[in-house]
């Protein structure tokens, strides 16, 4: 008989069974958490406006945000270890739910840290979800293409991520743009579209991978932990820095655009240009999708990353539509580099890959601590020459995709 709770298809790695329709399934997850997570770009210049806040105050809003993941990523290994992949995934939709709701109360005081505690929420829900949705995804179906699907998954992830700053821009930054109420409904929305997708995701049927999930699968390495395998450590500072650049660029280009030598938009206008960066990364994910299907992974990271790297130096010496075009062009290039770096990193963990993912999503604190310092820096040297910050960031990845990467076995 057909429970209304939560239930699980036992399937193996290779069978395919209900692969097709939980990937469709996943997909919805991935997009909503990436909308969400998108609307930090539309936040940070109006809560900045409202509440005269400077370049570091503003960038609070990604140091909350992204420290959730620093803090509660290995508390929700343990979480997935007690109740599994599928609930914790029921689990994440519903506490970003009720993050959600929490901008209600904060707009209307309106105080500036209720607002940050509504991110912490809301924030604490997505690390869940990205701690047991990426390597459910990346084990759902032959190791082999694990990029590829991850890549694929992960291009609606960045399909809510290009959208999201224009809903979000006509919904918030709107009208005068000073008013903290303008929060109230879309964030009202998201949380009922979040406790919706919660119910459809507890009633799905998602198969178990067990290379991942059974215990009796797995064969015992006397010894071994996650800190032994170095395509794990150096990749968990790939993502790092991955996420610190990406972040960074992302959460000051209204405001960048909004410069006269560059463009001069108002915020409104700006925001509509954000979709175009974040759009980049879409379009990327799913020409990757198709590419990593027959290239190597690391390598494909490492090129990637240079041109991303090149492309912010251009910005940084040029201005006008130059400045503008070679930052935004920065998302295409970012496309595939967290999906690789994360299937680079578990790559090879087995039993470990629960504990793994914790590693690898504790890391994206540098959404926090990047984001944090570009603000500072541009305090000191100008919003322009700050993005010196997140070039620095990707010599780091080259490395990783030519190098670090390469797994050593573990005896």
């Amino acid at each position: 008989m057909r429970s209304t709770t939560v239930q699980t298809v036992r399937t193996t790695a290779d069978s395919g069974s209900g692969y097709g329709a939980a990937m469709a399934a996943a997909s919805t997850v991935f997009f909503m958490w990436g909308f969400v997570t998108v609307l930090n770009d539309i936040l940070a210049p109006h809560l900045k406006a409202i509440f005269h806040l400077n370049y570091a105050e503003t960038m609070l809003i990604q140091f909350t945000f992204f420290s959730a993941y620093f803090l509660l990523s290995l508390p929700s290994a343990k979480i997935i270890s007690a109740i599994g992949y599928h609930r914790s995934i029921v689990l994440g939709l519903a506490v970003m739910a009720g993050g959600a709701l929490l901008f209600i109360p904060a707009a209307s005081v309106p105080s500036y840290g209720l607002f940050l505690g509504g991110l912490y929420v809301l924030a604490s829900g997505i690390t869940l979800l990205q701690v047991s949705a990426n390597p459910y995804v990346a084990a759902l179906g032959p190791p082999e293409k694990a990029s590829s699907r991850l890549n694929l998954v992960q291009a609606l992830n960045s399909l809510g991520t290009t959208v999201g700053p224009w809903i979000g821009g006509f919904l918030i930054l709107s009208g005068t743009g000073s008013e903290a109420s303008t929060v109230k409904l879309p964030y009202l929305g998201i949380a009922v579209l979040l406790g919706l997708l919660a119910i459809a995701i507890a009633r799905f049927p998602f198969p178990v991978i067990t290379q991942i999930e059974d215990p009796s699968h797995h064969t015992e390495i006397v010894g071994d932990s996650v800190w032994r395998h170095r395509n794990l450590v150096l990749g968990a500072v790939g993502i790092f820095v991955y996420v610190g650049a990406e972040v960074a660029i992302g959460s000051f280009l209204v405001n960048y655009f909004m410069q006269p030598d560059i463009s001069g938009f108002t915020a409104a206008a700006a925001a509509r240009y954000v979709s175009l960066y974040w759009g980049g990364a879409m379009v990327g994910r799913f020409v990757g999708a198709a590419l990593l299907r027959s290239i190597p992974t690391g390598p494909a990271v490492g090129v990637a990353a240079i041109v991303a790297g090149l492309l912010v130096v251009t910005s940084i010496l040029s201005s006008g539509s130059v400045a503008m075009y070679t930052i935004l062009a920065v998302g295409l290039f970012n496309s595939i580099l967290f999906p690789s770096i994360f299937t680079l990193g578990i790559a090879g963990l087995g039993k470990l890959t629960g504990k793994a993912s914790g590693v690898l999503i504790a890391a994206i604190v540098g959404g926090a601590i990047i984001p944090l310092a570009e603000g500072a820096l541009a305090d000191r040297i100008g919003l322009h020459l700050a993005f010196v910050l997140p070039a620095i960031c990707y010599l780091y990845i080259v490395f990783y995709g030519f190098v670090g990467s390469r797994p050593r076995e573990v005896h």
